[in-house]
């Protein structure tokens, strides 16, 4: 290609940058040619923004001269890489790493490129949902890698992967397995412990083993002597678990020490640099994510317990910083991992404005998930479910009763997750609660989330909602005594662990029974914190449901000043929500209640025309719990 003035590139800066992309001898033989080109093509790799299609054409360059089968082999390679990771042109990316992998089996002592090229090729072909033919390639690249350790476990680790996308826990299982015994083997008790036993055991879902081993982990990663990158990479991954382990039980206050010291060790982290000390053990070169991730990472876990702890602001806030960290990520690196994270981001900020009374905002949101799953087939089957659950509390905030019933019975169908499939049936419940003419269908849900007996999850937040959904039931149908009881149940669960909206919730509810039954003093002990914790939140809907009780009962005691101050919240709040409710439905995205997401006929707003209703559900070996734990209201 043609240099064009302001593109020039120093002979030292191009010679340095080559030698990263050219390898061991990649450059031999006198090829002055070859390392000019490499050089010049990372330079436009990481100009910023990156200039990928230069970059390519500087590559491309190199295959018409037939380079030797070294060179040629590590240029598919980059090219493979660099289509994968910065276009959409998947088909070339294929054609390039698959003629990589097969030459490099051709070549001996040539692991790096050959090990890469099956990896990366496995993952894209993953991508496309081609998990069949990505498995065999894996299972052959594990075979031949045996005497290289960094890439045995890495490709040991990825075939599990696999597996748990298939559901097929028992193999993914045995694979972790023989990747722990194969680092015992090699003398990595780094990567064997931490890297696969706790992984093995958490996707098992042998909870009561999980929690003594994590408490003993922890003691052994505070002992362990290592390089400062390794001790600290290790101490973020086993925070995380042991984070996630938490808010996976709904144990919203108990999470917080350990997630102050996950927060404390990212920083620390972050100021590390990754070559201050290489370990002389190559299976100690396994890593499960770049610092990098593992800072978007740590923003996502402290959404997700703020979320759950109804401390809305701080989600919005942390939110944002992890988009932004994603938003610069991605411009040099499209891993799939930060699609995942941006979604799951964006599900829980979703949630959040629907509490606080920002419908368009989070219709929007909703859309934009949509277009980021429309980029990858996986990513969207992965997270169907939840957005159909998304759409349904939509639904439900904008009064669609039908609507919400039919998203959430889609979801229903598309969901194999115990979590998420009870928070579904909660909301689902509320929906059928507010029809008042659905007692058939209503008692046989409440009979599969019964909190006293056989409860089908381990989750606290989701059993104390489950008490909450039945004191609603109980008050609708005028069993008062039993509405109390099962909601300070709820009171009792959701003070235990700090889950601040189901306690509001709970609280502007008690107030209503016991101002229906003239105790107007009990009532407004109920009714003035929920409104002060509703305003802290802040949740909009509590808020106007305080507002109107603290009118009515201000009213019955005699107190004008109060009644009339009272009401006039009560019109700010109803302002505020109608707006946002007009808003909202005169937005074109306000279609996607009507239309089935995952049917190519029927999605035409998002041009989503290449999808099919295929799902499968993804369960992360990271352990990430997709954190649908927004108590109803």
């Amino acid at each position: 290609p043609t240099m064009h003035r302001g593109r020039e590139r120093s002979a030292a800066a191009a010679a340095k940058a080559a030698g990263r992309w050219a390898g061991p001898g990649g450059g031999a033989g006198g090829e002055s040619w070859y390392l000019a080109l490499l050089g010049l093509a990372e330079h436009f790799r990481t100009s910023s923004p990156p200039k990928v299609r230069l970059c390519v054409h500087c590559l491309q360059a190199v295959l018409p001269r037939k380079p030797p089968a070294r060179m040629e082999a590590r240029t598919h390679l980059q090219l493979g890489s660099v289509l994968y990771h910065h276009t959409r042109n998947g088909d070339q990316a294929r054609g390039h790493l698959e003629k990589a992998w097969l030459i490099s089996q051709q070549i001996p002592q040539f692991e790096d490129v050959k090990f890469e090229a099956a990896s990366l090729l496995s993952e894209l072909y993953c991508q496309e949902n081609s998990v069949d033919t990505a498995k065999p390639l894996l299972r052959k690249a594990i075979q031949i890698s045996q005497q290289t350790p960094y890439w045995h476990c890495r490709l040991l680790f990825q075939l599990a992967q696999l597996h748990t996308l298939e559901k097929d826990l028992v193999s993914a299982c045995d694979l972790l397995g023989v990747g722990a015994e194969y680092a015992r083997v090699v003398g990595s008790e780094y990567t064997s412990y931490f890297y696969f036993k706790l992984q093995l055991l958490l996707m098992e879902r042998k909870l009561q083993e999980v929690h003594p081993l994590l408490t003993l982990c922890g003691q052994i990663v505070e002992n362990w002597q290592g390089n400062p990158i390794q001790k600290e990479s290790l101490r973020v991954f086993f925070l995380v678990l042991q984070v996630t382990h938490y808010l996976d039980a709904g144990q919203v206050k108990s999470v917080k020490p350990c997630l102050k010291q996950l927060q404390q060790c990212i920083q620390t982290i972050s100021t590390l640099h990754d070559d201050e000390i290489l370990p002389s053990n190559p299976a100690d070169l396994f890593h499960w994510l770049p610092k990098e991730h593992m800072c978007v990472l740590v923003y996502l876990v402290t959404v997700m317990h703020s979320m759950q702890a109804g401390y809305l602001e701080k989600a919005q806030k942390y939110t944002d910083k992890a988009l932004m960290q994603l938003e610069k990520l991605k411009m040099l690196d499209c891993s799939p991992i930060l699609s995942s994270f941006q979604v799951i981001l964006l599900e829980h900020i979703i949630m959040c404005r629907l509490v606080t009374g920002h419908k368009a905002t989070a219709l929007q949101e909703i859309s934009q998930v949509c277009q980021l799953c429309q980029q990858s087939p996986r990513l969207f089957s992965n997270h169907a479910a939840q957005l159909h659950t998304l759409l349904g509390l939509y639904c439900i905030s904008v009064n669609c009763m039908d609507n919400a019933e039919a998203q959430f019975t889609t979801a229903l169908r598309l969901t194999t997750h115990q979590e998420l499939w009870a928070f579904i049936v909660t909301n689902l419940a509320s929906v059928y609660i507010r029809e008042g003419n659905r007692h058939q269908e209503l008692y046989s849900l409440l009979e599969r989330i019964n909190p006293d007996h056989n409860f089908p999850v381990s989750s606290h937040c989701l059993r104390a909602a489950a008490f909450y959904i039945r004191g609603l039931f109980s008050f609708f149908q005028g069993r008062y005594n039993e509405a109390k009881r099962f909601l300070r149940e709820t009171l009792k669960m959701s003070n235990a662990e700090d889950l601040n909206r189901l306690t509001a919730c709970s609280l502007v509810l008690l107030g209503h029974i016991f101002y229906v039954l003239g105790n107007h003093r009990e009532s407004n002990n109920m009714v003035v914190p929920a409104m002060q914790l509703a305003s802290k939140i802040p949740d909009m809907s509590v808020q106007l449901w305080s507002s109107a009780l603290l009118r009515d009962l201000n009213k019955a005691c005699g107190n004008a000043m109060d009644a009339h101050e009272a009401a006039q919240m009560h019109q700010n709040f109803s302002q505020q929500l109608l707006q946002d409710h007009i808003e909202a439905c005169s937005l074109p995205e306000h279609n996607l209640i009507t239309v089935h997401p995952l049917c190519k006929s029927r999605f035409p707003l998002l041009g989503l025309s290449d999808f099919t209703c295929k799902s499968r559900k993804c369960f992360h070996l990271i352990a990430v719990h997709p954190g649908f734990l927004m108590a109803v209201s």
